[in-house]
């Protein structure tokens, strides 16, 4: 059973089996980072609210995902003060896709250019079609990458990777990206979606608050020291182990039979 949880003429969000599918929908503009903020925010705000949501899948329509900014929208870019407090305000999706406790998985289907391939890094797990490219086209238009670009690139693939990709600004296949460590998975155009379900259906039948506290745990880990990181270990694990889907876990192993979680 499915329903439009969410829909306007930028995204479209619908709710099925505990899996939201947001679908990027400005693919005649290229799906720029410009149109789709106030629905991706929005959709996200409810979804953190609703308990029935245990993942994410983000996607694109057609055959574009995201080419990132609009250079062609007018703004005043001449304005340092106005692209800056601009760029922060973009920011707030990318803390808001982080912070969220359910994993997001981006379904790239095209190309991913620029901030729309920010926007794929800065999902939990990336899934892409075999048609499906990447490019940091920053450099070509004499720009910083931006939306977390360097600091994603960088602990993904390295300095030296990352520097490669944001100075050279090359097109880079989904299999030479997935070669490198960019992303988790290709797959054959046809089957991105189902694939994606796949993956969200086995997150959705997991423990949904020790899920979100890897999450949470894997990202904040990036600027820790050990020994910070250890104490919130140990305090994420005193909490995980009060919880009914631990002990049904604790259960369902000693009785060799499947566990059956219910997020509690």
């Amino acid at each position: 059973m499915s329903n439009v949880a969410n829909s306007d003429s930028n995204t479209v969000t619908i709710i099925k089996n505990n899996v939201c599918l947001i679908t990027m929908n400005r693919p005649d503009i290229r799906n720029p980072i410009h149109d789709i903020f106030d629905g991706l925010m929005a959709t996200l705000d409810k979804v953190q609210d609703d308990d029935q949501v245990k993942a994410v899948i983000l996607t694109g329509a057609d055959r574009v995902f995201s080419a990132g900014g609009n250079l062609k929208a007018k703004r005043d870019t001449a304005n340092f003060f106005a692209t800056q407090k601009r760029m922060q305000g973009f920011h707030k999706l990318l803390f808001k896709m982080r912070n969220l406790e359910k994993p997001i998985i981006a379904a790239v289907n095209g190309v991913a250019a620029g901030a729309g391939s920010s926007l794929a890094l800065t999902c939990d797990m990336v899934i892409a079609a075999r048609s499906a490219s990447f490019i940091q086209s920053f450099v070509k238009v004499g720009a910083l990458p931006d939306m977390g670009a360097i600091h994603f690139l960088t602990k993904i693939v390295g300095p030296h990777r990352a520097k490669e990709l944001m100075i050279l600004g090359d097109r880079i296949t989904a299999e030479k990206a997935h070669q490198m460590g960019l992303i988790n998975e290709v797959v054959n155009d046809e089957d991105l979606l189902n694939r994606a379900y796949e993956v969200a259906n086995r997150i959705s039948a997991g423990p949904s608050l020790t899920i979100g506290m890897i999450k949470q745990l894997v990202n904040q880990s990036e600027n820790m020291s050990l020994e910070e990181f250890l104490e919130l270990e140990a305090f994420g694990q005193g909490a995980c182990f009060q919880t009914e889907d631990f002990k049904e876990g604790v259960s369902a192993f000693i009785e060799k039979r499947s566990p059956e979680f219910k997020g509690k």
